[in-house]
């Protein structure tokens, strides 16, 4: 009787134990969605993306899946509805779901985000006042730099008003003007990078933005702190090694660091709002 009476009791240990055990809980087996944000292609955005998920599912052990859409406005709705666990998604974005979904922004690039407005290298306008009233390519209503900001910007510095043009992606931005079929195109510094080069040599900066904290990797409050930040660390340890680095790059996350709302919260004071689109 004492032998079974010891049995009993280490058997109950032992599954206690493997309540707390991070990797053997229920939670554990929960499928957790990482949405992205559309700044790219389809194609292109799950070439980027696939491998960084699949890579911080593998470090951490919390079961990662990819949630693209094809257009902003779809990822717009799933993330005022929640439907994301983790998400890669615009400062703006974040900071209008604060008061409702509040999700947490955990890393970012150390780089700051800048919008910036190009034309065609063969067109002769140098400033953005000879621009007033024409037509601006835009990847949505709400990118934040390539249009919410931007356009504060020539409105208030400038007092200039364009045509926006929404042309769905970054890159299709690029390619209106590249290929005469714009005058011109909103966009951000780290995008226009990652572009061809044959397109980006065929475009010209004619403005730069203010600085704002680039994009951030963000969690829903619902997911628990550990999973949380184990993703955390999980995306600053990639950026440590070689092969990680390169993954982040083509984000592009040059150099990860942590983040939190505290970053974000003084653009609310930038009178973005007035150029949002619902």
């Amino acid at each position: 009787m004492p032998h079974l009476a010891y049995h009993f009791f280490f058997l109950v240990f032992l599954g206690f134990f493997a309540l707390l055990s991070p990797r053997a809980s229920q939670a554990d087996e929960t499928v957790y969605r990482f949405g992205v944000v559309p700044q790219f292609e389809h194609r292109k955005l799950f070439a980027i993306w696939k491998p960084i998920i699949d890579e911080i599912s593998r470090r951490t052990g919390i079961r990662l899946e990819l949630a693209a859409t094809l257009t902003v406005p779809e990822f717009e709705r799933a993330l005022s509805a929640g439907n994301y666990d983790f998400v890669y998604a615009n400062p703006y974005h974040i900071l209008r779901e604060y008061t409702h979904q509040g999700y947490l922004p955990l890393v970012r690039d150390d780089k700051p985000l800048r919008g910036i407005l190009v034309v065609h290298r063969d067109n002769p306008v140098r400033s953005p006042v000879e621009l007033r009233g024409q037509r601006l390519a835009i990847p949505s209503f709400n990118a934040v730099g390539a249009s919410l900001l931007l356009r504060a910007d020539l409105e208030d510095l400038f007092k200039v008003e364009m045509i926006p043009v929404n042309v769905k992606t970054h890159s299709s931005a690029y390619l209106q003007v590249a290929s005469g079929q714009l005058p011109a195109a909103g966009g951000v510094e780290k995008t226009l990078q990652e572009q061809d080069v044959r397109v980006r040599d065929l475009l010209r900066v004619i403005y730069t933005t203010r600085d704002m904290p680039s994009h951030p990797v963000a969690a829903h409050p619902r997911v628990p702190p550990r999973l949380r930040q184990a993703v955390q660390q999980a995306i600053l340890n990639l950026d440590g090694s070689k092969a990680g680095h390169e993954l982040l790059a083509h984000v592009p996350i040059q150099r990860a660091v942590a983040t939190s709302m505290q970053d974000y919260l003084p653009m609310r004071q930038w009178g973005l709002d007035r150029f949002w689109a619902d």
